[in-house]
């Protein structure tokens, strides 16, 4: 079916499809939306149900009972729960979350598998974020091939609370240009519309898409894909364009272009209800390591060659902000709480954290960050088990010497990235 979808899309950009909405209700579509909200696990909405829930009740009478509802168009989603979780590497600051219901987010799993295939015949190669087979690291490579080819005018663009400031009529524009199934459109206007649950009460709001629920990455892209397609026809001129979801950099030859390209950004994002954030968009000089720039959680930067001195190119390691986070939840895992637990546990925990966090952060030129990271969860260590043996000081370098690190079996970050290119 998607491949069909797609091919269809592909062969017409003009065509729009009218007979969507039953496929949401298909048997193979829900069991293939169940795994996905399955796999990602996540907390109850506001009914209290839980995947586990479900699970003990029987996922087969579930799926049979929500594709009577898709099917007979029963269906109503529930209010959000909302949530604040902290942001990561800014303490005291959280972001807040809409939970769908667990109902909710295999029914809205089930759209975005029917309507991903023909959106993805549209995206341009310049979009990487939450789509199949693009990566982060996919949109990090493009950077730096762009530096290295001499776009060294960066236009470090941080839109205004994307998601919750999305003008709804613009995205459901959006998608009537590829959809014409009144009943898909109005299933996305009932999730676009549904209200927010939070303290007891329930209060609608008047744009944006949930941050949380499965579709909203699709429905931004398909929004911010105006932004793409803007840059395909005006903004060619002025350089390369990389988005990333709301994370967007332009890298240009000169500072003129970079300050175009702002321009053109701020006019293609206006009808859409987004707005770049003064204090967080900025335009910096990549030139001989003159400046950097954070994006995607590393921070890229020009360095000079020491093979071919004079010449410098691109390299990212992990931002300060990152670092930040990680020590942390570092910290937090061999806090002073944990004194009751052996150390092996303690490493149980830990070592989860730092594989994640490494495999995420080995793509480029980490070593120096890599090592910093594991001296410091073995200070972390040394002082937990001097807490444990009631000793004073951290008896650095004597029995808490690389021999007991290893005997712990932390998992080491050093030495084990991956070799990045450095041309472009």
């Amino acid at each position: 079916m998607q491949w069909t979808l797609y091919r269809s899309a592909k062969s017409d950009p003009a065509r729009r499809f009218h007979a969507l909405y039953g496929h949401v209700a298909r048997g193979d579509v829900l069991t293939r939306a169940w795994a996905d909200v399955r796999r990602n696990r996540g907390a109850p909405g506001v009914d209290g149900v839980s995947v586990a829930d479900i699970e003990r009740a029987g996922v087969g009478e579930f799926l049979a009972a929500l594709a009577v509802e898709v099917r007979e168009q029963t269906y109503r989603p529930a209010p959000l729960r909302r949530v604040h979780i902290p942001k990561p590497g800014r303490p005291g600051q959280t972001r807040p979350l809409a939970i769908p219901t667990v109902a909710d987010r295999v029914v809205m799993t089930a759209a975005k598998i029917v309507l991903e295939p023909i959106w993805e015949a549209d995206f341009t190669p310049d979009s990487y974020g939450f789509r199949p087979r693009r990566s982060a690291h996919d949109a990090c490579e493009a950077i730096r091939a762009a530096a290295n080819r001499g776009r060294e005018w960066v236009l470090d663009a941080d839109i205004r609370d994307c998601f919750g400031s999305l003008d709804r009529r613009a995205v459901l524009a959006q998608v009537a240009s590829r959809v014409s199934d009144r009943a898909m459109l109005k299933l996305l206007g009932a999730w676009l519309r549904v209200g927010v649950l939070e303290g007891g009460v329930t209060t609608g709001s008047g744009a944006g898409t949930p941050q949380g629920s499965p579709i909203s990455p699709l429905l931004a892209n398909i929004a911010l894909h105006t932004l793409d397609v803007a840059w395909r026809e005006q903004g060619q001129r002025l350089g390369v364009l990389i988005r990333y979801a709301d994370d967007i950099a332009a890298l240009c030859p000169t500072a003129q272009r970079a300050y175009q390209a702002r321009e053109l950004m701020v006019a293609v994002l206006a009808p859409l209800g987004l707005h770049l954030h003064p204090d967080k968009t900025s335009i910096v000089h990549l030139h001989h390591g003159a400046q950097g720039f954070d994006f995607l959680g590393f921070h890229h930067r020009k360095v000079e060659s020491w093979r071919w001195p004079g010449r410098y190119y691109l390299q990212r390691w992990p931002s300060t902000r990152a670092m930040a986070a990680v020590h942390g939840k570092v910290r937090d895992a061999t806090s002073v709480r944990q004194v009751g637990r052996s150390l092996t546990s303690v490493v149980a925990d830990l070592n989860p954290l730092l594989r994640g966090w490494g495999g995420y952060f080995r793509r480029g030129n980490s070593a120096r960050k890599f090592s910093t990271l594991d001296s410091y969860v073995q200070e972390r260590l040394a002082i937990l088990d001097n807490a444990r043996r009631g000793r004073s000081g951290r008896s650095w370098g004597l029995c808490h010497n690389s021999a007991w690190y290893s005997r712990l079996g932390v998992y080491r970050l050093s030495g084990t990235i991956t070799p990045a290119r450095t041309h472009a």
